[in-house]
């Protein structure tokens, strides 16, 4: 079984809805069965490749609402964090294009540590205020879950992994998503938003239940197309 999951690095709803999958998956019997796959997925691509803005103001400025009611808003998305284990400091921190964040995750994923990468650039940005912006930020973190330093330079200087970036993107919208996180179970059953663990682990557990094979009581008399029991 594959989940697919679509977030972006600075969504703080993504981190969130992580832990919720997560959650799901371990009570899930057959967790060892299911591959969880991130897909890209950018917020605001907008913004321009290099800069950073202060977070409130770029929100406030964004929905067209004073910089207190954005602060309010803030903590309430902390306060649910906090909920699931999360030490969120929204406030102080910065928002910026997250494209390289992203073809990162790509080839992390090549080197079958896209799991870890996910998980360090969340807890990078949301809990401990690093930036996920510029290739020296991103090379540093990718060092520490196992990445060629090298070959992440590389990558990101000719952006090798940039097509697939977006074409995660394309896909994301030709599946009907308008936001994320956007969680899909085997291309059949979507949910959108930061779901509770419950009502994911239902659509793992359907999408599981029509997985199956066929159970069967033991044969009674019948015909079985070229003889009848008489």
């Amino acid at each position: 079984m594959r989940i697919e999951v679509w977030s972006d690095v600075v969504c703080p709803w993504c981190y969130i809805g992580k832990r919720r999958l997560e959650a799901a998956l371990e009570r899930f019997p057959h967790r060892e069965s299911v591959e969880v796959v991130w897909r890209s997925y950018q917020l605001d691509p907008s913004i321009p490749e290099g800069e950073t803005h202060p977070t409130l103001p770029a929100l406030a400025a964004k929905y067209g609402r004073p910089v207190e009611e954005v602060r309010a808003m803030v903590r309430h998305v902390e306060e649910t964090a906090a909920g699931e284990g999360l030490e969120y400091s929204l406030a102080d921190g910065v928002s910026g294009n997250t494209l390289l964040a992203h073809e990162l995750l790509h080839l992390a994923a090549e080197r079958g540590l896209q799991a870890q990468a996910k998980e360090r650039l969340l807890h990078a940005y949301f809990e401990e205020g690093r930036s996920v912006f510029d290739v020296d930020a991103l090379a540093a973190l990718a060092v520490e879950v196992g990445l060629d330093e090298a070959e992440v330079r590389a990558a990101m200087a000719d952006h090798r992994y940039r097509p697939a970036v977006l074409d995660d993107a394309r896909t994301a919208q030709a599946l009907g998503a308008t936001g994320v996180p956007f969680f899909v179970v085997d291309r059949k059953y979507g949910a959108a938003g930061a779901q509770p663990a419950e009502l994911l682990l239902q659509l793992v557990e359907r999408a599981w239940a029509e997985r199956a094979p066929l159970t069967t009581v033991p044969a009674a008399e019948g015909c079985d197309g070229d003889t009848c029991a008489v």
